[in-house]
């Protein structure tokens, strides 16, 4: 099968209306995924159910990740479009389900639900934004966009524990962002074009599997971003735990570093909207996996006092997330044949770091931070050299 040949770049009128309205609606969406961490205990109260309860629908959640590439490949099939409005809609429904059906069994499959409208809707919008930007613009506008992740946190998260304190009801987000699902599937159908793949061969599930596979380059990356996510998950999955034993931190200091993670995340995205075209997508990635490995290893040292293990945590998440951001404009230019698949692929591969670094951080744990902060840079190593050895082409102009 011969590979599709991109969309011409969209003029920058339309792409000014269109980046708001799809980080909006992306941000709807992580809104939804990001709400259970922080309102699990009272979910589980208000449903009457134990916590482990609420976790079990969490981990159905993140296996059925694993399965990205399944979902994210709507977007090579049938359109990048279709796949934005299936997710936006699929979205709503999971909403709508727990407005009237207010029950765990309908909060567990709403959950799923809404994780395959995130699986869908991810890869879709990183495609179009490789379809219709430029590739040296095209770090600013996935910075952008990216910019819905910490935006959920910092911004959706409070609104939605007002919505809750004010109602006293734990489901009182659910209408309100099934209604902003809705709106945000219309603004869609209304400003992008209709047309998006008409003129483009669309690889079947497999084709555009064996379009990723057999390009070395493509699997490399897949790897090192599974290696980004190892690292990092290494760290993220101990580092409550290393603050309570180390400074006596109870749960409301463990919410300041939440909030110190939250700004990490923003702090990293925006130097990615500023400095990736400027310094070269390879050359950012590079810096990024280069000072996360650093910060890693410094995070232990930082940890005599509450302050500077702050500092610490904010250093290791905004080197990481200006790491992984950084190679969302590489991973989107080495299989466009099959760009939607391929950024499938990439959440997949970035879920399976998460898994592994779940299970690895624990165990390493046991000998200190130090041994999880080293673990993690020998894994920003292996992911900086397989960026070396694979993808060592300059970038296109």
């Amino acid at each position: 099968m011969s590979h599709p040949t991109a969309p011409s770049p969209a003029p920058p009128d339309t792409l000014r209306t269109q980046l708001p309205i799809l980080t909006g609606a992306r941000t709807i969406s992580n809104t939804v995924h990001r709400m259970v961490y922080p309102f699990l205990p009272r979910m589980a109260r208000g449903l009457g159910v134990d916590l482990e309860a609420i976790t079990l629908a969490i981990t159905a959640r993140s296996a059925l990740g694993l399965g990205g590439p399944l979902f994210g490949a709507l977007a090579d099939t049938r359109g990048r479009k279709a796949a934005l409005l299936t997710a936006l809609l699929i979205l709503a429904a999971a909403m709508l389900l727990v407005t009237v059906w207010p029950t765990y069994p309908a909060l567990f499959i709403a959950l799923l639900l809404a994780v395959c409208a995130k699986l869908i809707y991810d890869p879709a919008v990183l495609a179009y934004i490789g379809d219709r930007v430029h590739y040296t613009r095209r770090g600013f506008a996935i910075a952008l966009n990216e910019l819905s992740w910490s935006a959920a946190f910092l911004i959706g998260m409070p609104l939605l524990g007002w919505l809750i304190a004010r109602t006293g009801r734990w489901y009182a987000p659910f209408p309100v962002l099934g209604g902003l699902a809705l709106l945000s599937a219309v603004l869609v159908w209304r400003v992008l074009p209709g047309n998006d793949t008409q003129d483009i061969e669309r690889p079947s599930l497999i084709q555009g599997a064996r379009i990723v596979l057999r390009h070395r380059p493509a699997v490399a990356g897949l790897l090192m971003g599974t290696l980004i996510s190892l690292g990092n998950e290494t760290i993220f999955i101990v580092y409550g735990a290393w603050m309570e034993d180390s400074f006596g931190l109870k749960v409301a200091a463990l919410g300041a570093a939440s909030v110190v993670i939250g700004v990490a995340e923003l702090a990293g995205e925006g130097l990615v909207a500023g400095l990736v075209d400027r310094l070269g997508k390879r050359r950012a990635v590079m810096l990024g996996i280069g000072l996360n490995a650093l910060a890693s290893i410094l995070l232990p040292v930082l940890g005599f006092g509450v302050g500077s293990a702050l500092v610490g945590l904010f250093l290791f998440f905004l080197t990481f997330e200006f790491a992984l951001v950084s190679t969302l404009p590489i991973m989107t230019e080495l299989a466009p044949g099959a760009r939607a698949t391929m950024m499938a692929g990439t959440a997949a591969a970035h879920s399976a770091g998460r898994m592994l670094g779940a299970l690895l951080g624990p165990l390493l744990f046991t000998g200190g931070l130090l041994i999880n902060g080293l673990a993690a840079a020998l894994f920003n190593l292996g992911a900086l050299a397989l960026l070396v050895s694979f993808l060592p082409q300059d970038e296109r102009s």
